[in-house]
């Protein structure tokens, strides 16, 4: 605030020394033709006189002359009298301007400005209920007037806040333009596949070749086409998608160290080297290569919220069935980072997801960059999901991150 203020100080001056200038310069001229009338005056004078001792002029033609020369010397005073009056008047025209100039230039900021953006309070990140607010205006605007941009800005707002079935909507609804877009594709299979609670087969599956028939090195569609492939355990395609990937993401960044873990992990299960049976020596030597704290050290990286259950799901539910909390890495394998269980009779449960509850000792939460919670209601106790099963997401946080709601509102294709 201090800053803006000394700014707009600084140009009100400016703009007053400019329009002032002129207002400060002082009629020098008035005084020079005043000697110079006078000098007239004189001259005039003793020619008169000359003539009257001449005797060209009579002594009636002379004092008529020297009245009408004293006459029009008068005049001319008064007219000099002007010019200090016209410096008064432009003083005071002067100090109306440098007051008036200031007070209307704040007086139209304070009506047509932003005044509260000067107060650092008001000045904040938005909340989440602000973007909820906005994007449902857009989705407003989208029902009145369709917009394909429009479509992909609200599909892609709903998919970050979790709102899958919304984002699923929109997406349909972008058209023609969703056809040409290989990110737009990978992100539309993303979403469909977390829906089905990680299966790509079907719908999920036909989109996503369709990005990378698009085009085939676009990293999101890679890294799917690994995760789907690695679900299917198909090892051999999920490495080459991911050995592509690691060509072309920076060498140094924390997306091309996971990616390295998982390619020595796939290594080796293929081989039939990992598991439990792989040595302590490559587990520490991966633990070393991407520089990973002890567990002590990243004991806040966890995630922490409350999984609870749409009422319109109750009558679905026995107060006995298995509920399944899980972290996932949005683009990684479907393999959860951690697990939490409980019963719908504890719903709504607070749970605290972090590395103590990992389920490999290669993939925690402190490892990932960003995780998805989703929940998952189990009549049959079974981990695998199956049609049937209540299922639930939260949107996209990061590690460390509290107060993450789920909600179970959906039923499994």
């Amino acid at each position: 605030m201090g800053g803006f203020a000394l700014a707009a100080a600084l140009l009100v001056v400016a703009t007053l020394v400019v329009l002032l200038r002129p207002w400060k310069r002082k009629p020098k001229a008035s005084v020079a033709t005043s000697d110079v009338n006078a000098g007239v005056y004189r001259d005039q004078l003793a020619e008169i006189d000359r003539d009257l001792a001449a005797g060209t002029l009579t002594p009636e033609d002379h004092a008529q002359a020297r009245a009408e020369l004293q006459r029009r010397l008068l005049d001319d005073v008064s007219a000099q009298e002007t010019p200090a009056a016209a410096t008064t008047s432009m003083r005071a025209t002067a100090i109306v301007i440098a007051l008036a100039l200031p007070l209307a230039a704040a007086g139209m900021y304070a009506w047509r400005g932003s005044p509260q953006a000067l107060d650092p309070l008001v000045v904040r990140a938005p909340e989440q209920k602000d973007v909820e607010k906005m994007v449902a205006d857009l989705a407003a605007r989208m029902e009145k007037n369709p917009d394909p941009r429009g479509f992909v800005v609200l599909a892609r707002s709903y998919r970050a806040m979790g709102r899958l079935p919304d984002a699923e909507a929109a997406f349909n609804r972008i058209g023609p333009a969703l056809q040409e877009n290989a990110t737009l594709l990978a992100e539309y299979a993303d979403v469909l596949a977390t829906r089905a609670m990680g299966n790509f087969d079907g719908k999920p599956m036909e989109v996503l070749n369709q990005a990378l028939k698009l085009e085939p090195e676009n990293p999101m569609a890679m890294s799917l086409a690994a995760t789907a492939a690695y679900n299917r355990n198909d090892l051999a395609t999920a490495l080459k998608y991911w050995e592509q990937l690691l060509r072309i993401i920076p060498p140094d960044s924390d997306d091309a160290r996971w990616l390295t873990e998982a390619i020595a992990k796939t290594r080796e299960q293929m081989a039939g080297v990992g598991g439990s049976k792989a040595p302590a020596a490559a587990t520490a030597a991966a633990t070393a290569a991407t520089n990973k704290p002890p567990l002590a050290a990243v004991a806040g990286a966890g995630v922490s919220g409350r999984v609870s259950l749409a009422p319109a799901l109750a009558s679905k539910v026995q107060p006995g069935d298995t509920v399944f909390i899980f972290a996932r890495n949005p683009q990684g394998p479907r393999m959860p980072l951690a697990v939490q269980r409980t019963q719908v009779s504890a719903l709504p449960f607070s749970f605290k997801l972090d590395d103590s509850l990992a389920m490999s000792p290669e993939a925690k939460i402190s490892g990932a960059s960003e995780v998805r919670i989703e929940a998952r209601v189990s009549r049959s106790g079974n981990a695998t999901p199956q049609s049937g099963d209540l299922i639930g997401a939260s949107a996209t946080v990061k590690p460390g991150a509290s107060g993450v709601e789920v909600v179970i509102d959906q039923v499994r294709p």
